[in-house]
């Protein structure tokens, strides 16, 4: 593109999170940016959207009552200029895994960006679960920060977008040995999800993030937490979910589904 973009940023955890204010700042170097997120933090809302949304005005730029998909919608159609890409994030804690995609607001904004046509990138960066709860600083996000910021300037030049609606950043462990090397990845498949009966409750856990932890994970090279855990910054190319394919044993059985 010859002139600068014009940048959405948005997130899940809230207009006040550090990890926003980073990423703000640094995309100011490679275009226009305006800022649409939620006034609270949002997490794992998934694609969730509401009729109508409260709107004030902040330092950094508009707090939305809402949801990620809200503030995508929202800054598209009403709030800032129509954007040539939306970022999301950065958010405090890894998106990683097929499972984790519909789950997590900031990939949702991304998807919902690209339902309207626009590029986008997703960021995220991996943090313990012994890190959850404790303050980040806004250093702690720089190599998400950068990476996104890399991705923003030269994507949509390179014709990345072409061929995905949007792109999942996964940063390693601020404390982690990172390798500073950027892969193209895919998601993987693991799933570890368990659930316990305690009387009238049923606790819900994502042992994930305890093998994230460990280290103990059985994806191969080529996926995202592989990646991850072995230090590298992780980007995924993606499509918008729910498109359809031909299936021919689908075929056969619609055409013997019998009429009333």
């Amino acid at each position: 593109m010859s002139d600068q973009p014009e940048i959405l940023v948005t997130n899940d955890d809230g207009i006040d999170a550090p990890g926003i204010r980073a990423l703000a700042a640094a995309l100011e170097d490679v275009g226009n940016v305006t800022v649409v997120a939620p006034a609270d933090n949002r997490s794992a809302t998934g694609r969730a959207m509401s009729r109508e949304v409260a709107v004030e005005e902040r330092d950094l730029g508009y707090a939305v009552r809402g949801t990620p998909a809200d503030c995508v919608v929202a800054g598209l159609e009403a709030l800032g200029p129509y954007p040539d890409v939306v970022v999301a994030g950065v958010n405090e804690g890894a998106n990683l895994g097929m499972y984790v995609l519909g789950r997590s607001g900031t990939v949702s904004a991304a998807v919902e960006a690209a339902f309207f046509g626009v590029p986008a990138v997703a960021s995220s960066l991996f943090l313990t679960s012994e890190d959850f709860g404790e303050p980040t600083a806004p250093g702690d996000y720089e190599a998400a920060v950068d990476a996104t910021a890399y991705l923003v300037e030269h994507a949509l030049d390179a014709g990345v977008f072409e061929h995905a609606d949007y792109l999942n950043v996964n940063a390693p462990h601020p404390g982690a040995d990172a390798t500073g090397e950027m892969v193209v990845t895919r998601p993987s498949h693991g799933y570890d999800m368990t659930a316990t009966r305690n009387g009238e409750t049923v606790s819900l856990r994502d042992r994930m993030w305890d093998r994230m932890d460990s280290g103990d994970i059985h994806d191969p090279p080529g996926t995202d937490r592989r990646a991850v855990v072995d230090g590298h910054v992780s980007v995924s190319p993606l499509t918008a979910p729910h498109t359809t394919e031909h299936h021919e044993a689908l075929d056969a059985l619609a055409e013997t589904y019998p009429l009333r």
